[in-house]
């Protein structure tokens, strides 16, 4: 998973575009997993390590990662603070108490 950098524009590792790439395509009011992420990118096991590339996002505003949680239910990190990201979901139209997805199964994107 070599990276480089030229011109001052970072090249992704293959594994990292198709994290952010799944991530982009998950709608308003809708979440993926870790593990999901992992497993629809054919790299099933390897869900901490989608959490380390989500965190390293520069575009939070294309790349909507807030939308990433824990298959507990649990919000799971965020670089803006897990308040924030909880304010995030609840604006997309999610309901959370106690720092968990209230019925998370109704919430899961299908992509």
């Amino acid at each position: 998973m070599k990276k480089m950098k030229r011109k001052n524009k970072i090249i992704l590792t293959k594994f990292e575009k198709r994290v952010f790439d799944l991530t982009k395509k998950i709608p308003k009011g809708k979440v993926l997993t870790y593990k999901m992420i992992a497993q629809k990118i054919g790299t099933p096991g390897l869900a901490r390590t989608v959490g380390n590339v989500l965190g390293k996002n520069r575009d939070l505003q294309r790349i909507p990662c807030y939308r990433i949680v824990k298959s507990s239910g649990g919000v799971g990190g965020y670089a803006g603070g897990t308040t924030k990201k909880e304010e995030l979901l609840l604006k997309d139209g999610l309901k959370i108490k106690d720092g968990k997805i209230i019925n998370l199964e109704t919430y899961l994107a299908s992509k």
